[in-house]
């Protein structure tokens, strides 16, 4: 199958333009493989963030006050594991997601290693099938004469790595939430790997990976492999991913309800939201993580504040009366 509007004139203009996030490097770190990067880069972004909401908690900035979702007695009194423990199990966690992502991720070709002409010009017949499906013969293939190459430019740089990026966003949160979820509801998985998790009662930052190690192995790394391999990711699609969920992970464990970050604004799937989930009221719920809420809606495991309110006030009519 071959395209009919790619002539000399479309061909240059998918040569000579490339959207703002592309760099033709072999490597985006001179010194480092993307591979290397991929693996080193949630593990930096993970302790910058959390030592930024550390550095909150130990502020006295006033300001913050109102976004705290507990006290800072609250945290030490409250949880069952000191900081340094967690520290130790966060770092060991980190060793052995680095040492199977070296023999997971592979070094690809990357930047101008890859043909991405040729590979549009591959894609070029289907759009034409698409493109006089939906509009007819004439008009589908006038479009493509006059904007057919911006079109492929469109679907190769821009929808299908967004498409790939959200269906990756999708099979972690799938993962998480059913093994979360298993997690919780039978008793000898809760005992003996989960609640590691839930001795952090009021959680922060740098907890969010505090877990049994072997739950860290399988509910992230392996969550985390399982959408890179499904979506055929590149490497610097993966490393996206990767880097966004460990943000969103960490973001969803630091104890503020913040309405100017934006890793809270673009999911309800918050602080807040999974803050409840480490309360004995909602233990059994949220188990959503770490980006959408969907399968909480769905399979009717979501809790809110009002919730919370509305049971604490059957509760307590009864006492009234």
């Amino acid at each position: 199958m071959n395209a009919t509007f790619l002539d000399a004139a479309q061909l240059r203009y998918l040569s000579t333009h490339t959207p703002l996030y592309y760099s033709p490097e072999a490597a985006l770190v001179p010194w480092l493989p993307d591979n290397l990067l991929a693996l080193a880069a949630p593990i930096i972004a993970y302790w910058v963030l959390s030592i930024t909401f550390h550095a909150f908690d130990m502020s006295e900035w006033k300001r913050l006050d109102k976004y705290r979702l507990h006290e800072s007695a609250e945290v030490k009194s409250r949880n069952l594991v000191t900081r340094t423990q967690v520290i130790v199990a966060v770092i060991f966690q980190h060793i052995v997601q680095t040492a199977i992502g070296l023999l997971w991720i592979e070094d690809k070709p990357a930047g101008a290693q890859i043909d991405h002409v040729a590979n549009m010009a591959k894609m070029a017949p289907y759009l034409e099938w698409a493109a006089t499906g939906l509009l007819g013969k004439e008009a589908g293939a006038q479009l493509l004469v006059s904007r057919g190459a911006e079109g492929l430019y469109t679907v190769y740089w821009w929808a299908i790595p967004a498409a790939k990026f959200l269906l990756g966003m999708f099979i972690i949160d799938t993962w998480q939430y059913f093994l979360h979820r298993a997690m919780h509801m039978n008793t000898y998985l809760y005992k003996k790997f989960h609640s590691w998790h839930h001795r952090l009662y009021v959680p922060y930052a740098f907890g969010a990976l505090y877990n049994h190690p072997v739950e860290g192995f399988l509910l992230d790394t392996c969550g985390a492999g399982l959408a890179e391999w499904i979506v055929h990711m590149s490497t610097r699609e993966a490393m996206l991913l990767f880097v966004v969920s460990t943000l969103k992970t960490v973001d969803d464990h630091c104890g503020y309800k913040l309405p100017w970050d934006p890793l809270q604004m673009f999911s309800p799937n918050n602080a807040d939201y999974h803050d409840i989930h480490h309360q004995v009221i909602g233990i059994k719920s949220n188990f959503s993580q770490p980006f959408f809420i969907h399968w909480d809606a769905i399979l009717g495991t979501r809790m809110t504040r009002q919730d919370i309110e509305l049971r604490r006030a059957k509760q307590e009519k009864p006492k009234a009366q």
